[in-house]
């Protein structure tokens, strides 16, 4: 299952399962979120990365000696200095050699990789997410269809009894009876509705939508029994799951760190330049008027001999994180499994349990309309009536809530198969 997503600033009228997920995946937080933890991401390879680039600064200093220095030469006293000193340097150093910098530049591609699967597995979630809540209230509005049509059966029954007692046929209880059942159903009508509230906000929170804000949806072709099949034969390939490659990434990121550990034998080689302006006068007033420069450039070498063991450790630490996430992998793999085994058996579960609906709410229909027949004729009860409208209302319902487990579990295979995906 794959989303393609569109940038929109405002969520259409009727909108589609569709219009919902595209939205969602312009305006959630979490993914605005996770976008900017992406653009921080490139930020952070940047910086880490600009140390390969000359890096340049200048130094000035002034300084003025209340009393100078002075050494003896063959007698005489020399002062060594004047009395007002000033400098203005430049340094310009280039790194050649320098294990930190090169862990950085092999280690931003996996930091690159990593940020882009925290967002494709915000967008997963988000998908899914949206996706039931649509199919939640789909099922809400079904059930207010059914409940309805229940009040409207009602009530034309409750005329029927009144009718018959006012002629003096049957007796009151009919009719009270009917009426009791009446109230029962605009009580459920009530609380479906309310019910239904909650669902439209939940949907709203997802797509960050304020909840005092209307929101219409369409559900024009969308048949629930058309969603529901799954090829239960697809393998399980764990790779597949963004989360597996995320664990994935972070032990590749962990070998660059050994990497870099064992780097840390090596020199620090740099290149240098400098530029300095020298200025000196016994009056301040003339500090600035003579300049005696001075440049130089070579390079520094910089060699680490003894740390008190300390790279050894790191190294061996590394080393075993490495460790650690090869048995994170060998655990979630095995969770995965156990998700996909899960989600599979209620799939199956939730297909029999939604074919036994179907069949019962058909055989209530069947049942209602002959016992309705009969009624009418004067055969059977009203209380008989009564109970095989209860079966159909209540077969009915049954029959929504085993649909949208269906639909739901099978979401849940797919994100368990590493197949609900969407196009950047």
């Amino acid at each position: 299952m794959s989303f393609a997503q569109t940038t929109s600033s405002e969520l259409n009228n009727n909108a589609t399962l569709d219009d919902l997920i595209n939205y969602a995946l312009s305006h959630k937080i979490d993914l605005k979120q996770a976008q900017l933890d992406k653009e921080i991401g490139e930020k952070e390879i940047a910086s880490a990365l600009s140390g390969w680039l000359p890096q340049i600064q200048a130094t000035g200093s002034f300084a003025h000696a209340i009393q100078i220095p002075t050494v003896n030469i063959g007698g005489n006293d020399v002062k060594m200095s004047q009395k007002n000193n000033s400098a203005l340097t430049f340094q310009a150093e280039q790194s050649i050699l320098n294990p930190q910098l090169l862990q950085a530049s092999r280690a931003s591609k996996f930091i690159r990789q990593s940020n882009d699967l925290n967002l494709e597995n915000t967008k997963i979630n988000t998908i899914v997410d949206v996706s039931k809540a649509y199919y939640d209230i789909l099922t809400s509005e079904e059930q207010i269809k059914i409940v309805n049509e229940n009040i409207t059966r009602l009530e034309r029954q409750y005329a029927e009894a009144n009718a018959r007692y006012e002629v003096g046929l049957v007796d009151k209880t009919d009719f009270k009876r009917a009426q009791i059942s009446l109230n029962n159903a605009k009580a459920s009508l009530k609380s479906a509705i309310e019910n239904r509230k909650y669902k439209y906000d939940y949907l709203k929170s997802i797509l960050n939508i304020p909840t005092e804000a209307n929101i219409s949806l369409s559900f024009a072709n969308q048949s629930m029994e058309s969603n529901i099949l799954l090829d239960t034969a697809e393998l399980l390939h764990v790779a597949n799951r963004v989360e597996y490659q995320q664990i994935q990434n972070l032990r590749e990121i962990q070998k660059l760190n050994t990497q870099y550990q064992k780097w840390n034998f090596l020199p620090r080689l740099n290149a240098y330049a400098n530029y300095g302006l020298n200025y000196r006068d016994n009056e301040f007033s003339n500090l600035y008027t003579n300049n005696i420069p001075s440049s130089n450039v070579g390079l520094s070498l910089s060699v680490p001999i003894f740390q008190g063991g300390k790279r050894i450790h790191e190294i061996r630490r590394s080393e075993l994180q490495e460790q650690r996430l090869e048995m994170d992998l060998q655990n979630l793999e095995s969770q995965i499994s156990a998700q996909y085994s899960a989600a599979m058996s209620s799939y199956r579960a939730n297909m029999n349990e939604w074919r036994n609906a179907r069949g019962n709410m058909e055989l209530s229909e069947e049942v209602y309309n002959t016992i309705k027949l009969q009624y009418d004729a004067g055969v059977k009860t009203y209380l008989e009536l009564m109970t095989a409208e209860t079966d159909l209302k209540t077969s009915q319902l049954n029959y929504l809530n085993a649909l949208y487990a269906v639909l739901s579990s099978k979401l849940d295979i797919q994100k368990a198969l590493g197949t609900v995906t969407s196009n950047n």
